[in-house]
């Protein structure tokens, strides 16, 4: 049975945001140059950056915290006996890593006795950074503003969608899941953009955005983003508005939109 040690949440923390700069530095090794792209048998694109870095970070995790699990998009699970879990997507937005899109991401994050207690999401391109520990808030690294001290992230006031902003990845995701009624009124609400992936969490958790519809996710996709949103002031949840990282389908929001937003994909009037 898993046994939960005594630890510094801070430390652990601090820790993560190093080992998501290090694994971000790997990615920009290959950002804009040539490199071989292969397909996974769920049919998305991986490269060598996605491995370099995802195994960079199990070897980082592994000596700080040898007795902790970790689950990454690449290389699957490894068990731990320490009550901790490390899950990792070293890039999320592969497809716009590929395309020299700047709007990808390192994402790290920890759950505690099934509990997810921390999040780090950091975008090496744009040099932004997002980060959040429960109790401790969530701050932000503005883009190209490494040097700085981190401001406190809060969520928008804005309370209704019709004049907020809504982003999502794409529109094939909600056709894959068979979730078009949905894309229909949400496009009704109010304004869309595509700035998409982990860079749309991130948005509402700085208050540049209100609401992130993603119809299509995995639980290294969401990870960090629960303990994110949730010290931002904001929501994150699975599309029955129940907070969890493993859903299928996620939500976040800045929370004055969140009724109105989980009626759009709940099929039902606000």
């Amino acid at each position: 049975m898993a046994v939960n040690i005594s630890r510094d949440l801070s430390g652990c923390l601090e820790f993560a945001i190093r080992a998501a700069r290090r694994a971000g530095a790997i990615a920009m090794e290959y950002f804009q140059t040539e490199f071989t792209v292969e397909t996974k048998g769920d049919n998305s694109p991986v490269t060598i950056a996605d491995r370099r870095a995802e195994r960079d970070l199990r070897d980082m995790i592994r000596a700080a915290y040898p007795d902790d699990a970790v689950l990454g998009e690449e290389f699957g699970e490894q068990q731990g006996n320490s009550g901790w879990r490390w899950i990792l997507d070293p890039i999320d937005g592969t497809q716009s890593f590929i395309r020299g899109v700047p709007l990808f991401g390192v994402l790290i994050g920890v759950e505690r006795d099934g509990e997810a207690v921390l999040g780090v999401a950091f975008l090496p391109a744009l040099d932004e950074m997002v980060y959040a520990a429960r109790g401790h808030g969530c701050w932000w690294l503005p883009a190209g503003r490494k040097a700085d001290t981190p401001r406190r992230a809060r969520v928008s006031p804005i309370a209704r969608l019709a004049d907020g902003l809504m982003v999502m990845t794409s529109f094939n995701y909600f056709q894959q899941s068979n979730q078009g009624a949905v894309y229909e009124r949400i496009i009704q609400a109010g304004r869309i953009r595509g700035w998409s992936d982990c860079y749309a969490h991130v948005l509402v958790a700085t208050g540049r955005a209100e609401a992130a519809f993603e119809p299509v996710m995995s639980i290294w996709d969401s990870a960090p983003f629960l303990p994110i949103l949730l010290e931002a002031g904001g929501t994150f949840t699975d599309w029955q508005g129940i907070s969890r990282i493993d859903a299928p389908a996620v939500l976040s929001t800045n929370g004055k939109v969140f009724a109105e937003a989980l009626a759009l994909v709940q099929e039902r009037d606000g």
